[in-house]
C-alpha cells in the first residue's frame, strides 16, 4: 500500500499543467516541448501556431515545459509568430539554393508590400524561370521530409571561424562587435547559419509561399500575410517601390556599407561623419529633385500632397521641399490634413466601438475640397482648426493664395483617390515618404522597415508627447492596421516616393530608445516586444549625436531640429 502511494506521487511530479490565456488547463509529461501540448488544441492548425508566450517570455515550439506554466499561443496572424514563419522560410530557402547552386549565395535584399521578399543571386547570373521553378521544387521536397531544425549555442570565435571558412565575411564583420559570449546557430541537414531570432521545430511547418521571377532582376519569395495565414494572396506591381529600393542599395554601394558590420567597422574606425554627410547630401538631392519636378509642371501643379506611415519623416520632409521650392522662387502653403477632423462624437467607430481616427471618413472631406478648390481660384478662405482636448472643430486663420503660391497638404490619406475626387489629377503633385531601409545585418537577416519606424516613434514619443516605450508599442499595433488599409494600398500613386531611411539612424536611436525599452515592465504585453528591440539595437555601435545636422529627418526624431518651428504662412488678406 506505502509502495503504491510513492509510485502515485512519483506519476504527479513526472507530470506538469499548462494555463492557457481563457483557463483551460492541460497536462502533458514534465519535460515535454510546448509544441507536444499546442498540438492537443482544437485550434492548433487555425491559424498554425509557431510559437507561444510562457510566463511572459517568448518560446520556440521546441521550448521544453518543466514547470507549471501560464502559456499563450503566438500564431501566424500574430506579429511574432508571422515573424518565426518568415524567418524560418529564409532559411529554408537558403538551403534549397545551397543545394542547387552552391557556390554562388543568395540576399535577402528587401521586403515588399504585399508580403514578400526580394532576393538576388550573387557570383553568377539571376536565375531564370526555368531554375526558379527547380528551386521551388527543392523547397517543398525539404518540407515534405520535414527536417529539423537544430538549435545550437556556439562559443562566439567558433562561429566566427565557420563563417570565415564560408567566406561569409558580412557575418564575420558583424560579429566583430558582438558583446556577447555565444551565438545560437540552427541547422537544415548540414546547412548551418545564424539567423535572429527564432525559428520552427522543422521544415513541415513552412508549406506557404511562392517564389515570383522578375525578368532577370532577381525574384520575389512570397509568404502569406497575417490576416490569411494559409492563402498566398495575389502578387500586385511595385515599379515604383521596388525601383526607390534600387536606388536606395546603390547608395548603400557607394558609402561601402552594405551591412551592420560594414557600419559599425565605420563608426570603429571614427568616419562616421563622413557616412553622414553623404547620407544627407543623398535625401538633399532627393527634395531637390523632387522641387525640380514640381517647378517643370508648375503651371498645372496647385497642390502637392505628401503622404506615408506612421514616423516616416512627413513632416521634416515638406518643411525641407518647402525650403527647396522657396529657393526656386516658389511660396507654398502648408496645410494640415488632421484639421479637417469631423467632430468627436461624428467619428467612426471600428468593431470594438472605439473611434478609429485612421479612416478617411473621420476627415471632412467635402469640406477640404471646397477649400482647396476656392484657394486656387483666388478666394478667401477660413482654414478650421482643430481642437483635439475638445474634439472639436473650430474656426481658424484666413488665407488667400498669393501669386506664384501652392498648397502643401499633408496627411495619411493624400494618395488615397477618393480623397479630391473633383480636382483633376493634372493640379496635384504626389509624394509618397517611408522609411524603406536596406541596410541589413547580414546577407540573410533583414532589417524590418516597421521596426526602424518603430524605434524612430518611440524616441519621438518620449520626448514630445511624454509617451512610455510601453504605451507606444501598445499603440503600434493599431498605427499598423490603419497604414495596411489606407496607406499602402495607394502607395504606387504618387509620382515620387521619397526614402527618409538614413543608413547610419540606428545606431543614432539606439542610445535613446535602449533606456525606453528597458523600462517596459516584466510581465506586460508590450515586454516581449521590448525584449525584441532591444536585442536588435545591441548591433548597432552607438554613434554621437551632436554629429547629427540640425536639418536632418533624425532631428525629428531625436530632437535639436532647425526646422521644428519653420512656417511658412502667407501674409492675411485683411
Amino acid at each position: 500500500m506505502d509502495a503504491n502511494k510513492n509510485i502515485v506521487a512519483v506519476e504527479q511530479r513526472d507530470w506538469v499543467e499548462i494555463i492557457l490565456p481563457d483557463g483551460r488547463v492541460y497536462s502533458g509529461p514534465r519535460g515535454a516541448s510546448v509544441e507536444a501540448f499546442m498540438r492537443a488544441l482544437p485550434e492548433w492548425d487555425n491559424p498554425p501556431i509557431m510559437g507561444a508566450i510562457i510566463n511572459h517570455e517568448l518560446r520556440e515550439l521546441t521550448y521544453p515545459i518543466k514547470m507549471e506554466s501560464e502559456v499563450k499561443p503566438v500564431t501566424m496572424s500574430d506579429a511574432d509568430g508571422a515573424r518565426i514563419y518568415r524567418r524560418s522560410l529564409v532559411f529554408l530557402l537558403e538551403a534549397a539554393f545551397d543545394d542547387l547552386f552552391a557556390p554562388a549565395f543568395l540576399t535577402v535584399d528587401h521586403s515588399v508590400s504585399s508580403g514578400g521578399y526580394f532576393c538576388q543571386v550573387n557570383g553568377r547570373a539571376q536565375l531564370s524561370k526555368a531554375e526558379l521553378k527547380a528551386l521551388r521544387k527543392q523547397m517543398h521536397k525539404l518540407i515534405d521530409e520535414d527536417i529539423p531544425l537544430k538549435r545550437e549555442f556556439v562559443p562566439l570565435a567558433e562561429a566566427a571561424a565557420f563563417f570565415a571558412s564560408k567566406h561569409m565575411d558580412d557575418k564575420v564583420k558583424l560579429l566583430k562587435y558582438r558583446q556577447k559570449e555565444r551565438l545560437v546557430l540552427y541547422s537544415i541537414q548540414d546547412h548551418r547559419d545564424y539567423h535572429h531570432g527564432y525559428m520552427v521545430p522543422s521544415t513541415g511547418f513552412l508549406r506557404w509561399f511562392e517564389l515570383h521571377d522578375l525578368n532577370g532582376e532577381g525574384f520575389i519569395m512570397q509568404f502569406p500575410r497575417r490576416h490569411a495565414p494559409k492563402q498566398i494572396l495575389p502578387m500586385p506591381e511595385y515599379p515604383k517601390l521596388l525601383g526607390s529600393f534600387r536606388e536606395y542599395g546603390k547608395w548603400l554601394e557607394r558609402l561601402e556599407i552594405e551591412n551592420v558590420g560594414a557600419l559599425n567597422e565605420t563608426i570603429q574606425k571614427g568616419k562616421a561623419r563622413e557616412v553622414i554627410l553623404v547620407s544627407e547630401a543623398l535625401h538633399e538631392r532627393q527634395v531637390a529633385e523632387m522641387a525640380e519636378q514640381i517647378m517643370r509642371r508648375r503651371q498645372q501643379v496647385k497642390i502637392v500632397l505628401i503622404a506615408g506611415p506612421s514616423s516616416s519623416g512627413k513632416t521634416t520632409t515638406s518643411k525641407r521641399l518647402s525650403v527647396q521650392l522657396l529657393a526656386q522662387g516658389i511660396s507654398p502653403l502648408p496645410i494640415e490634413m488632421d484639421n479637417y477632423f469631423v467632430d468627436r462624437e461624428l467619428t467612426p467607430k471600428d468593431k470594438n466601438g472605439q473611434y478609429n481616427f485612421e479612416v478617411l471618413e473621420a476627415l471632412n472631406t467635402p469640406l477640404l475640397e471646397e477649400h482647396l478648390k476656392r484657394l486656387i481660384a483666388g478666394e478667401e478662405v477660413q482654414i478650421p482648426k482643430f481642437d483635439f482636448r475638445s474634439g472639436t472643430s473650430k474656426p481658424g486663420e484666413i488665407y488667400r493664395l498669393q501669386k506664384d503660391q501652392l498648397i502643401i497638404l499633408e496627411g495619411i490619406h493624400g494618395l488615397n483617390p477618393r480623397l479630391l475626387p473633383s480636382i483633376p489629377p493634372e493640379q496635384t503633385f504626389r509624394i509618397y515618404a517611408s522609411c524603406l531601409t536596406q541596410l541589413n545585418l547580414d546577407r540573410h537577416n533583414r532589417i524590418s522597415t516597421t521596426d526602424s519606424r518603430l524605434l524612430r516613434r518611440i524616441v519621438r514619443d518620449a520626448r514630445e508627447r511624454g509617451y512610455s516605450a510601453q504605451k507606444t508599442i501598445e499603440r503600434w499595433e493599431s498605427v499598423r492596421r490603419g497604414e495596411k488599409e489606407h496607406i499602402f494600398p495607394y502607395q504606387e500613386n504618387a509620382d515620387v516616393l521619397f526614402n527618409s531611411a538614413l543608413v547610419y539612424e540606428l545606431a543614432a536611436l539606439r542610445q535613446l530608445a535602449e533606456p525606453l525599452l528597458r523600462q517596459v515592465p516584466f510581465g506586460t504585453p508590450e515586454y516581449v516586444e521590448a525584449k525584441r528591440l532591444l536585442a536588435f539595437i545591441e548591433w548597432f555601435l552607438p554613434l554621437p549625436l551632436d554629429l547629427i545636422p540640425d536639418n536632418s529627418i533624425m532631428r525629428e526624431f531625436v530632437g535639436g531640429s532647425i526646422l521644428h518651428d519653420f512656417r511658412l504662412w502667407p501674409e492675411r488678406e485683411d
